[in-house]
């Protein structure tokens, strides 16, 4: 029987550092994809005809993520998942996993900026495309060919961003296989 205990107290020592290592994981990539995409900016000179006969007048142009509301809404999501995890991270410190009504409080909101995250992927990642490839049904020119360097930082962030949306996955099903092992 005492040989139980102490596997069982191991294994959840195991699973709370498994927990802990995720969290700051988490942490990490969610701020530095809300810095990633939120110092994104990139000016460049655009030729534009504006009649036939004349030449091109060059312009200059920047990109900027505030330009578009779904890189806004990702750099949101992940400034608001990176503050979240920093105090889930301070509470699980601070009660060891212990409280119940805690755990359960931050498995749920785990799940809420799973949700989030994954949803501001996808709308970056719509527009993400479009920019990349245009669309020529409604006339939309690519503009990844024109601000490539804005471009590269966009997929710099979705990327670390769709990381960390599967370690808060990782996270919910750390939760579950917890909850499992009591039972």
């Amino acid at each position: 029987m005492e040989m139980q205990n102490k596997v069982g107290i191991n294994h959840g020592g195991r699973l709370r550092r498994s927990d802990l290592a995720v969290r700051v994981l988490a942490l990490v990539l969610t701020l530095a994809a809300a810095v990633v995409l939120g110092v994104n900016r990139q000016t460049t000179t655009v030729s534009v005809t504006i009649v036939p006969s004349l030449p091109p007048v060059n312009l200059p142009v920047t990109a900027k993520w505030l330009h578009m509301s779904a890189f806004v809404y990702l750099v949101i999501t992940n400034a608001i998942a990176c503050f979240y995890t920093a105090v889930s991270l301070i509470l699980t410190l601070a009660t060891k996993g212990g409280i119940k009504k805690v755990s359960m409080i931050v498995t749920v909101l785990d799940l809420v900026v799973m949700a989030l995250l994954f949803s501001a992927i996808g709308a970056s990642g719509a527009v993400g495309l479009i920019g990349y490839q245009g669309n020529s049904h409604v006339q939309w020119q690519k503009v990844c060919n024109v601000f490539d360097k804005f471009c590269h930082q966009v997929t710099g962030a979705l990327v670390l961003s769709f990381i960390a949306a599967v370690a808060y996955l990782l996270l919910v099903v750390l939760a579950i296989f917890n909850v499992y092992k009591k039972l």
